[in-house]
């Protein structure tokens, strides 16, 4: 009977390894040719990969491990005939178990498959709306929100006991992804000379520009007009000005970038990822919203590609999502600095010799001492500030 290997894909030019995250099919079913089969996952992210035949699938490599990229960790048996009762992938080394055997036949995001477990949601029963049909977090919670039913009426809380003996934990296997990112910040922090340095901006005409055109915008453009267009307008003039901080250092040599592709932190269930808006000095606030909406969507369905991460030149994160009022982000290697957003915060302010109270944030710029000066940096921000309290500087191009 004619067998066709399974093999790990190249996805990168850098990537030389990855982690066997999930198998999609179980050992022993039919599969066809292209199907989901499983999930590689890399410091990069998570790729599934098809099928390469139709055939019965025998598994040879278990979840959770490390393999190097053409390594063959299956096979198609042409000619086999399925299991019965081939129901399950092949178990991982976490304890976490499947949320139902029937959900082995449908594509699911991690994410997701995380929600199904903790909610006890039959992923069979759930409708895949991502890309080729794949269940995304957001399918499960839908689901879950449309099957619940009222809560209980609460009960009194029992009297408080002393712990005594072994107390309740649970281990989960870093994803691949995420030990990855462990390994390039601890490397950031251990090859670069990184400082930071802090300014503070009033975010008052930006609002009221935004305001006044935010109707205007969505209904030409189909997109909302958000902050981090500002900032990323606002980046490109600073890094013109300051071209050092658009650099990197190779060996003996700085490699200064002259072209402007900006990373934007996305924050998914899988860790931080940094996807790359390319040529923003090209781009209109429009086109840098829909750029970033478009990431946005693609990491709900867990659809990042290498492609979307490779090349930033610069990055910005932006924690005032979460409510973070100060912090000091850190370099996304080999890029040498990295500006930090974080929430907008009425507060009493200085100006023209009167208390007022203005909407600030807090801006900070994270950077590698070798190849930036303090100066720079420094000077850097206060450009940054600048454009954004005088947002009309940038659309004017003054």
């Amino acid at each position: 009977m004619a067998t066709v290997p399974i093999r790990v894909p190249g996805v990168g030019e850098s990537i030389s390894e990855g982690i066997l995250g999930r198998w999609l099919k179980a050992n022993g079913s039919a599969v066809k040719a292209g199907e989901p089969l499983f999930e590689l996952e890399t410091d990069k992210a998570s790729n599934v990969v098809p099928a390469p035949a139709d055939g019965v699938l025998r598994i040879s490599v278990s979840e959770g491990t490390t393999v190097e990229i053409g390594a063959t960790v299956g096979e198609i048996d042409a000619g086999a005939v399925p299991s019965a009762g081939a129901a399950t992938p092949a178990p991982a080394p976490s304890a976490a178990p499947v949320a139902h055997a029937s959900d082995a036949q449908k594509a699911v995001a991690p994410a997701a498959r995380r929600a199904a477990e903790e909610a006890g949601v039959n992923l069979a029963s759930v409708q895949g709306t991502g890309r080729g049909g794949l269940v995304t977090k957001e399918d499960v919670v839908k689901h879950t929100d449309a099957s619940s039913k009222p809560a209980a009426a609460p009960t009194a809380a029992p009297a408080a006991v002393p712990p005594t003996g072994a107390r309740p934990v649970t281990r989960q296997r870093m994803t691949g992804i995420r030990q990855k990112i462990a390994a390039r910040l601890v490397e950031a922090q251990h090859t670069a000379a990184i400082l930071t340095t802090f300014n503070e901006v009033d975010m008052s005409r930006c609002m009221d520009l935004r305001a006044r055109y935010k109707e205007a915008f969505q209904k030409k453009y189909g997109v909302g007009l958000g902050f981090m267009s500002f900032f990323a307008k606002a980046a490109v003039e600073a890094l013109k000005a300051f071209p050092a901080v658009n650099g990197r250092i190779e060996g003996n040599e700085i490699v200064l970038n002259h072209f402007y592709d900006i990373g934007v932190a996305v924050s998914t269930e899988r860790g931080l990822m940094v996807p790359v808006l390319r040529n923003v000095d090209q781009l209109s606030y429009a086109g840098i919203e829909k750029g970033i909406g478009d990431y946005a969507k693609k990491a709900r369905e867990n659809a990042i590609s290498v492609d979307d991460l490779q090349g930033g030149t610069f990055t910005i994160t932006n924690g005032g999502v979460f409510g973070s009022l100060l912090s000091t982000p850190i370099l996304n290697p080999p890029q040498s600095a990295i500006l930090g957003m974080h929430t907008i915060q009425k507060r009493p302010v200085a100006i023209d010799d009167q208390v007022v109270i203005r909407p600030m944030m807090y801006v900070a710029l994270s950077y590698d001492h070798r190849i930036i000066d303090g100066r720079e940096a420094v000077s850097f921000l206060v450009r940054i500030k600048d454009c954004l309290e005088n947002p009309e500087r940038i659309l004017l191009d003054i």
